[in-house]
C-alpha cells in the first residue's frame, strides 16, 4: 500500500503569463535549474515510441543537445527503439526533476541526424564506449556476460586506440510540435502549461490538473 507515501508540492508555480513566447527557451531556463539542482542526472528523459500498429514502448536515454531544431539523443540504429522510429518516426519524451517538483512533456517528429554531426559526437565519447557501439548489438539476444565481454575483446584488439564510427550507429532529432511544462502545487492543483505549435508560433495553454 501506498497512501502513507501522499506528500505536498511547494517549490514553485508557473503562470502562462510569466513564460517565455518560445518553449524551447523555456526549456533551457528550466534545465539550467535542474543542472544545478543536485539531480544525478538531469539529462535522463523517458523516450515513448511505437510500432507502426500502435504497440508502445519506453525507456530512459540520455540528452545530448538540444535547441530550435530539435532534442538529440544517440544510439544504435539496430535497436528496438530505432526499428520503431523508422517505422513511425513520432515520439514523447519526458524529463521528470523531483527535486524541483516539475515535468516537462514534449511530442515531436523525429529524424535521423547526419553522419557528420553523429561522427563529431562519437569522437568525444570514452573510448570504452566507442568500442562498446560495435561489441554490442543493442536489444539483441545474448547468451550471458561473458560472450558480450568477448565481443568487448575483439573490437578493442581491432580497432586499437582509434575506434571508427559504426555504420549502426549515430543520433536522432525529436523536432517537437507540442510540450507541456507542469510545476507541482499544492492539493494536487498542479500548474501545466501548455505551447502547440502553429503557422508562426507557439499557442500557449493552461491545463487543468
Amino acid at each position: 500500500m501506498t497512501e502513507d507515501t501522499r506528500r505536498e508540492y511547494a517549490k514553485g508555480s508557473l503562470d502562462e503569463s510569466q513564460v517565455a513566447a518560445d518553449p524551447v527557451a523555456q526549456f533551457a531556463a528550466w534545465f539550467f535549474k535542474a543542472t544545478h539542482s543536485g539531480l544525478i542526472e538531469p539529462t535522463a528523459m523517458t523516450l515513448a515510441t511505437s510500432t507502426r500498429e500502435g504497440r508502445p514502448s519506453a525507456r530512459i536515454v540520455l540528452l545530448k543537445n538540444f535547441g530550435p531544431d530539435g532534442f538529440v539523443f544517440y544510439t544504435d540504429y539496430r535497436s528496438r527503439k530505432s526499428e520503431e522510429l523508422i517505422d513511425n518516426p513520432r515520439a514523447a519524451l519526458l524529463f521528470h526533476w523531483d527535486v524541483l517538483e516539475r515535468q516537462v512533456r514534449i511530442t515531436g517528429n523525429v529524424s535521423k541526424l547526419s553522419r557528420e554531426q553523429s561522427e563529431s559526437y562519437f569522437r568525444t565519447r570514452p573510448h570504452g564506449s566507442q568500442v562498446g557501439a560495435w561489441a554490442s548489438r543493442q536489444s539483441s539476444v545474448i547468451g550471458n556476460r561473458a560472450e558480450l565481454e568477448e565481443k568487448v575483446r575483439e573490437a578493442s584488439a581491432r580497432f586499437g586506440d582509434v575506434v571508427p564510427l559504426p555504420e549502426h550507429w549515430g543520433g536522432w532529432s525529436v523536432v517537437p510540435y507540442e510540450f507541456e511544462f507542469w510545476q507541482g502545487r499544492p492539493d494536487r492543483l498542479h500548474d501545466r502549461i501548455r505551447y502547440r505549435r502553429h503557422a508562426t508560433g507557439w499557442n500557449i495553454d493552461r491545463l487543468s490538473p
